[in-house]
């Protein structure tokens, strides 16, 4: 079982790494045009993330779906999940495209640029929207490969996307001079790159698998489809939660004052990096967990569960000790500003508590999705959202926070922002007995299958 785990997490913590270089690479070529560029690369790239994340369910609902199908060998399912999957994606991306105008100047006015700033980061929104049919296909793609028990297809594609985007970007820029325009184009040009790629693997991997099972018409059947809208519609409420706790983090940050909005900004490194290394041995459990409920063996489904929660103990145990002993080197990354560094002093142990409280929820959301328990998660977050909110503005009037003590306001912010992590674990550790034990029956053995394929 750790074997099968590892095979399957390593790969996608490769996946997640590369994730933001895309990020990385597109600021460092615009930062030697100027500062306006920066700003207009941030806002844009915030725009971006602020659309995509909300349609992470396209991933994750593919990914439980289509684990169950592979686990109960029934591929033309599969098929069918691959097919339904991805028009839902273009519907979504063409309505993203149809509706580019006013939606990029929505999120402007969120995200409040204004002057060269927005413009540049409307040129910028103008170019890359077009790339929201590969975008959201490869949401797709990668869930499905993680459903059919192959992590290393999306790490791959991810990789090889890196490389496009990069080579491109420095092309269009530096040699043709496109200005940020040619940055957005290098983006899109590399999401569609990853999208042939993804479909070439396909074929080439599962060819047999779709010429034998592809059947649009019945893919799209209203009473299948609806089926597959009920899990990621509850999956996309979680989502909005998830994003409307982040984003207030970031808000409520900017309003305490600029220092502590820098202060939590790299305090919250320190959990992008753990998140990174979860979400590989979560994607790990989508796969094993819709496996084995696909196979409706319940004796490998509980040891999955065991086993993945013991290498969150274990790597809690790893993480908490390398920062409580690397985290000042670790701040030196990302700044060299002794002013700030000295200020992230006060507040770094709460760094310490973020393995501690946060590594259950992460793995029990990759159980719940393969699992397809979306409404128990859609639950559990509901109720996570409502105490971050209710501890964030509740404590204050109990333990009497003066307006003028930055510290205490910022503390109270770490405090319900654990609240929020550990309780999404603990409620979700609670119901794992009934929303995904209880998909399979006591009485089934299942088939044997500690072997997963490539």
């Amino acid at each position: 079982m750790n074997r099968n785990i590892l095979r399957l997490a390593l790969p996608n913590i490769i996946t997640n790494i590369t994730v933001p270089l895309l990020g990385i690479v597109d600021m460092a070529i615009v930062g030697h045009l100027s500062s306006t560029h920066i700003g207009a690369i941030t806002i844009g790239t915030s725009i971006f993330n602020l659309i995509y994340w909300n349609f992470g369910f396209l991933r994750m609902g593919t990914s439980g779906f289509t684990a169950q199908a592979y686990g109960a060998r029934n591929f033309a399912e599969a098929v069918r999940i691959f097919v339904r999957a991805f028009a839902i994606a273009l519907l979504i991306a063409l309505l993203l495209i149809v509706f580019q105008r006013p939606l990029g100047r929505f999120a402007c006015w969120i995200l409040n640029s204004s002057g060269d700033i927005m413009r540049l980061a409307l040129i910028y929104f103008s170019v890359r929207i077009w790339a929201a049919p590969a975008t959201l296909g490869l949401y797709v793609i990668k869930g499905w490969f993680i459903g059919m028990q192959n992590s290393k297809a999306p790490m791959w594609i991810a990789i090889f996307i890196n490389v496009v985007n990069i080579l491109c970007s420095l092309l269009f820029v530096l040699v043709f001079g496109w200005d940020i325009a040619g940055v957005a184009l290098g983006t899109v040009i590399a999401q569609y790159s990853g999208l042939v790629l993804g479909f070439v693997i396909c074929l080439k991997k599962y060819g047999p698998l779709f010429r034998e099972h592809l059947d649009i018409r019945n893919s799209l059947k209203i009473r299948q489809m609806m089926g597959f809208f009920k899990v990621n519609g509850d999956i996309f409420l979680r989502t909005v939660c998830l994003c409307a706790v982040f984003t207030f983090i970031t808000s409520a940050s900017a309003k305490i004052s600029d220092e502590i909005l820098e202060i939590d900004a790299l305090l919250l490194q320190f959990f992008t990096l753990f998140s990174y290394i979860m979400d590989g041995f979560a994607y790990a459990g989508e796969a094993l967990v819709g496996r084995y409920i696909g196979e409706r063996n319940k004796p490998l489904l509980q040891k999955s569960v065991r086993y993945l929660l013991l290498w969150g103990l274990g790597l809690t145990v790893l993480f908490t000790g390398l920062y409580a002993a690397f985290g000042d080197l670790f701040l030196r990354i990302f700044t060299s500003e002794a002013k700030l560094i000295a200020g992230v002093q006060d507040y770094l142990f709460w760094i310490l508590l973020v393995p501690v409280c946060g590594f259950a929820a992460f793995l029990f959301d990759g159980i719940f999705v393969g699992a397809t328990a979306s409404r128990t998660m859609r639950n559990a977050m509901f109720v996570a959202t409502l105490a971050f909110f209710g501890v964030y503005y509740g404590l204050p009037k109990v333990i009497y926070v003066a307006p003028d003590d930055i510290a205490l306001r910022n503390n109270v912010l770490w405090v319900a922002f654990m609240v929020y992590l550990v309780l999404r674990g603990v409620l979700q550790g609670v119901f794992v007995r009934k929303a995904v034990y209880g998909k399979v029956s006591s009485e089934s053995g299942g088939r044997s299958s500690e072997l997963i394929e490539n």
